[in-house]
């Protein structure tokens, strides 16, 4: 049997599919990013509110790349093996994953120890990524490949304001609805309830998706029942994922690098920003100075700052990839996300923080579009959600070996200098940017 028999129905027009349409099979990310911009924004804070030194925060950050690593894949194969006629195939796991990350986000700033908020980003990771992973392997389902540029720009356009929003609202509550600020060392009002209204959020765009967007039957259901039965049970499983890692088409072998270096770099960056700025830009001492919330709700801004240049600029990303071609628009684009960190430590006035987040907000409209446009050309048929699970071990392995060994480097090489955390992020974007140049491409019309 031919894998593309297991595949989405062929597409019987050519007509450019409907603006809409791409809106609404992309909605869902808005939700999604609620969910990562507030862990990503907050989290090391809110260990450090628990009591966690510096050297100890990338362990306790295990959980976002070891779940990734473990749920992805499997997902990934589980929704390239599930359909119903009424609820489709990717469409079941986004509703599973929405409803495990509400609850996830409600109990999280409610975590009175660090085993508590540590078990409970284990949870919330491996919920997020329950959604996100098939949402990846949506895109390239329902649309041509001539499309799919759109479609993942579209969802940067989502993951852009949805990360404006979630991270500037502890800041927002604070100075725009005057929330009062909580007892000093503890983990502030502002922080739970943005928890609160992203649980809300994730919930209800994920479901806007599910309810606004049919997804297509196998173009042959009888032979997709065949190998769906053919690869049933757990061990049939893992030796398809073994076999798809092993078949791994070029493109995705070359890319491999470029991503780790890239989410080395913004792992960095989303471990010691926030804490960077409240200590070495705000000059808090310790998370009972003031100060301390006052840095972390400006870092959330920052954050916010960087998600909106993402917004705006994902606008405009496919005419300058189609005009440069993705490998060179790529590139840059990651070398402006490395200027924008390394100048972070030359700082002191935290509006020019804002400036700094412009480079940033360019190289992740590229991270989170670029590679995928690419990727989604040179997948296999029917195999698209495993390997869109495959890919992220080019993202969590990376994190993984920063959460083992980087409190070492953080206790041993840097100090305990949060500031330099993030400097040595921008070092390993600026080697993916290099990395990018050596990737073959065979042709970049598509692009």
């Amino acid at each position: 049997m031919s894998e593309s028999t297991a595949g989405p129905a062929a597409r019987t027009t050519s007509a450019p599919t409907n603006f809409w349409s791409i809106w609404n099979m992309s909605f869902g990310f808005l939700g999604i990013q609620f969910g990562w911009g507030l862990q990503m924004a907050n989290m090391s804070a809110i260990y450090e509110y628990l009591g966690a030194k510096p050297d100890e925060i990338p362990m306790l950050w295990l959980a976002a790349p070891l779940t990734g690593l473990i749920v992805q894949p499997i997902i990934g194969h589980l929704s390239d093996r599930t359909w119903s006629p009424r609820f489709g195939r990717r469409r079941p796991f986004f509703m599973i994953g929405a409803v495990l990350s509400s609850l996830a986000l409600i109990a999280m700033p409610n975590s009175s120890a660090l085993w508590m908020a540590a078990g409970l980003l284990w949870i919330l990771d491996a919920s997020i990524n329950i959604s996100m992973e098939p949402f990846r392997a949506f895109v390239a389902d329902l649309l041509p490949a001539n499309e799919r540029t759109r479609g993942f720009a579209m969802q940067s356009l989502f993951i852009g304001l949805g990360a404006v929003i979630a991270s500037a609202m502890p800041w927002m509550l604070t100075n725009w609805f005057g929330v009062a600020a909580s007892a000093p060392g503890t983990i502030p009002a502002t922080v739970r309830l943005s928890f609160y209204v992203g649980a809300v959020a994730f919930f209800g765009a994920v479901m806007y998706t599910v309810f606004t967007t049919k997804e297509k039957p196998p173009a042959d259901l009888a032979a997709f029942e065949r190998e769906k039965a053919q690869s049933a049970g757990v061990l049939a499983g893992a030796r398809e994922i073994v076999a798809a890692a092993r078949a791994m088409p070029r493109t995705m072998r070359q890319l491999a690098l470029v991503q780790m270096c890239t989410w080395l770099g913004l792992f960095c960056m989303w471990l010691y920003f926030s804490t960077a700025v409240a200590t070495d830009v705000f000059g808090a001492s310790d998370t009972n100075d003031p100060r301390y919330q006052q840095g972390v709700e400006w870092a959330g801004l920052c954050f916010g700052a960087y998600s909106a240049v993402t917004f705006v600029f994902s606008l405009f990303l496919p005419a300058i990839a189609k005009a440069r071609g993705s490998r060179a628009t790529h590139a840059l684009c990651l070398l402006a996300g490395a200027a924008g960190l390394a100048s972070v430590s030359v700082i002191r006035d935290p509006n020019l923080l804002l400036l700094s987040m412009v480079g940033v907000g360019i190289a992740w409209a590229s991270t989170i579009s670029m590679p995928y446009v690419r990727l989604s050309t040179a997948l296999p048929p029917g195999k698209t959600g495993v390997y869109m699970g495959l890919v992220n071990f080019f993202i969590v392995i990376p994190e993984i070996v920063a959460s083992l060994g980087f409190g070492w480097v953080m206790n041993t090489l840097l100090g305990n200098n949060r500031m330099a955390a993030v400097v040595a992020g921008g070092v390993f974007m600026a080697i993916a940017a290099l990395l990018v140049l050596r990737v073959q491409v065979p042709t970049e019309a598509s692009a």
